[in-house]
């Protein structure tokens, strides 16, 4: 399909990408934006329609993030060894000191959780609070103020807490509010076990029975329930599927031909998260599509057809995309970090907003 560039300069700027026509407006007919994590680069970027023929970025450090989990004007986000937690405020936004009336969504951070190296990979807010896929200790746990961590669940195969990485668990999809299935990339009980057969021990499991729903999965990721049906990736052979639960049987809705992982939806489309392979990965190497994973970038999906309707490929900067989370009814928004003072200078209460002036 057509793409066309969003740097028109020959020289490629940092995280200069191209896209399909049709991208920016079906953006602005979702009232959205894309908000993507790249760890490798060490960013998350807003993706946004600047009109109907033009996407906008805005690229902001942070430290290797993860998953990003939203809650109404809430975000969060892990990060190398911490967990921020922003809010949105769109008074602030408007009132940006550097560009007034630029911005309809500014995230502030407003609580960091010093978690220590968890190497933690999807993020949500269930009806326990906020919690995380902790990959390093195969659990899934409870992000809060008193611990590094509180463990809630671990598969009944791992038979110890230990910071080893024994079967890869990565990914997490709620259910009404409660964590209920998980992917993994083996049933290992040792560390690192999983790297062996890397492209056919993958598994869902079911929370609430403790019951491997489906085995020999092709390195799962990204499990959510969209529309009632449990959609999962399958990132060795770049396949988005839906999972029958009772069965474990799955029907491939779509073949991207790409490293798959990460994934949003609004309304009828669904957006997913492509990486570059890298050349020197042992682990990589052994992926069926490691020649066709090339780039990093996102593929649009419409759910009700299955069909790959559009594309954003990056050229420069990203080469590998963990999370993609749509920002409903936001058009241009802002985001700080704790890097700089800038963010220090935004107050909010429940009432007012102010921005600190220089004394």
């Amino acid at each position: 399909m057509a793409l066309e560039n969003l740097e028109n300069s020959q020289a490629l700027a940092p995280f200069s990408c191209r896209y399909s026509p049709n991208i920016p407006e079906l953006l602005r007919q979702l009232n959205c934006t894309l908000a993507i994590s790249t760890y490798q680069a060490g960013k998350v970027i807003f993706l946004s329609a600047k009109d109907d023929n033009q996407l906008i970025q805005l690229p902001r450090t942070f430290k290797k993030p993860m998953g990003i989990a939203l809650k109404g004007q809430q975000m969060a986000i892990a990060t190398l060894d911490e967990v921020l937690v922003l809010a949105n405020s769109p008074e602030l936004a408007w009132h940006y000191p550097p560009m007034p009336q630029q911005y309809d969504a500014l995230y502030m951070p407003r609580a960091t959780y010093y978690t220590g190296m968890l190497d933690l990979h999807d993020l949500e807010w269930s009806n326990q609070g906020l919690i995380a896929v902790n990959t390093s200790f195969s659990c899934i746990c409870l992000i809060d103020d008193t611990y590094s961590f509180k463990p809630i669940w671990q598969p009944p195969f791992i038979t110890k807490l230990a910071h080893e990485d024994r079967c890869h668990l990565n990914g997490l999809a709620l259910h009404k509010g409660q964590a209920r299935y998980v992917t993994a990339f083996n049933q290992g009980d040792i560390s690192k076990s999983w790297r062996e057969n890397i492209t056919t021990s993958g598994i869902l499991m079911d929370m609430d029975s403790q019951e491997i729903i489906a085995s020999e999965l092709p390195m799962p990721h990204t499990p959510r329930i969209i529309n009632d049906n449990l959609l999962v990736l399958f990132s060795a052979t770049g396949e988005l599927v839906s999972i029958h639960t009772e069965t474990g049987k799955w029907d491939s809705i779509c073949q991207i031909d790409g490293f798959v992982r990460g994934m949003d939806h609004c309304g009828d489309y669904l957006f997913i998260g492509l990486s570059r392979l890298r050349k020197n990965s042992s682990t990589f190497a052994q992926l069926p599509l490691s020649h066709q994973a090339q780039w990093a970038g996102i593929a649009v999906v419409h759910l009700p057809t299955g069909a790959l309707v559009g594309m954003i490929q990056y050229l420069a900067s990203v080469d590998e995309i963990y999370d993609i989370r749509v920002l409903s009814g936001v058009q241009r928004p802002n985001i700080l970090n704790t890097e700089k003072e800038q963010y220090k200078k935004g107050v909010v209460t429940p009432d007012a907003t102010y921005w600190a002036k220089e004394v």
